[in-house]
């Protein structure tokens, strides 16, 4: 979090698997209860209704505006934030984004619904936030995850933004991103996800739960019988084949230009793939984007006093 003439500069990537801040990374979920529930633990209480966060998965929608899920995980997000520095009340500026080719129709849009309660008061995990949202940013996903790092870009650079629901690539030369030159593929990490569900259905006829899937694609293994470790395995490496293919698709050559990779779907990358470490990047800070939207929006309300 960053501060502005008293203003509190969140970042918040709303992400489809993972809500991020600066801080903190929760999962997307939102359950509604009408009474508060039996555990403790993610609850938000907003106008007379109880949520729990990150229970559940949501699921993909091309646009975040159509119900109030987005909404409700922005309050948790400012509350999880504020709380790693012990606020309770603040004048908040946020800074958020949208798929690359998505916000210039859904700009206005969604900073309308972010901002659509301009003061708010709600509780969360027992503790009561009041919230004044002064203002919003909104930047282009990926991007602002390596805006920092650009002074070391030279020449063709690509960047792959992998989420959960969305890949964004945009190419980048001598430092400055070419607007003509992005897209937005919906083959998020829950493509892969989906895929190794159904392998192992396929192959043993038994369910397995997306937290072992999740563990595998983060660290590469997990505590599970190597039958079903290399079902999932075989599954996370065609996904990273399919993504380079994707990547080639849209004219990457690794000779002529290097690589940069942030978001989930780097540890896939990581775990499965084959690639020269020397030319292509993985960017680990799960946050980076969230920082990098702060980053961003510093800078541009510093520039205007």
């Amino acid at each position: 979090m960053k501060e502005l003439n008293n203003i509190k500069i969140i970042g918040i990537d709303h992400g489809y698997g993972n809500i991020k801040t600066a801080s903190t990374v929760t999962k997307s979920g939102v359950t509604a209860y009408e009474t508060e529930p039996i555990f403790s633990g993610n609850i938000l209480e907003y106008e007379g209704c109880y949520y729990r966060i990150g229970e559940c998965q949501k699921e993909f929608v091309s646009d975040k505006v159509s119900d109030d899920d987005y909404y409700l995980l922005t309050l948790m997000a400012i509350a999880r934030e504020l709380n790693v520095y012990g606020i309770r009340e603040a004048d908040v500026h946020l800074a958020a984004g949208l798929p690359l080719t998505w916000i210039r129709r859904q700009r206005e849009e969604f900073r309308n619904y972010l901002l659509k309660n301009r003061e708010v008061t709600y509780r969360f995990n027992g503790k009561e936030y009041r919230i004044r949202l002064v203002g919003c940013s909104l930047y282009p996903q990926g991007y602002p995850a390596i805006v920092s790092r650009l002074k070391d870009f030279k020449g063709t650079n690509l960047l792959a933004d992998i989420g959960n629901g969305t890949m964004n690539i945009l190419y980048i030369n001598n430092k400055k991103a070419v607007e003509s030159r992005c897209w937005t593929e919906k083959f998020g990490v829950n493509q892969c996800m989906i895929a190794a569900r159904n392998a192992v259905m396929d192959n043993f006829g038994v369910k397995i739960e997306e937290a072992t899937i999740e563990h595998i694609f983060r660290y590469g293994s997990a505590d599970i019988g190597k039958p079903y470790l290399d079902c999932i395995t075989s599954a996370g490496r065609q996904y990273v084949a399919d993504i380079f293919a994707t990547l080639r698709k849209y004219e990457y050559n690794p000779d002529l230009m290097r690589l940069y990779i942030v978001g989930g779907g780097g540890c896939l990358i990581k775990n499965f793939g084959q690639y020269d470490e020397k030319r292509v990047t993985i960017v680990d800070d799960i946050c980076a984007t969230a920082k990098g939207y702060e980053y961003l929006a510093f800078s541009s309300l510093r520039r205007k006093g």
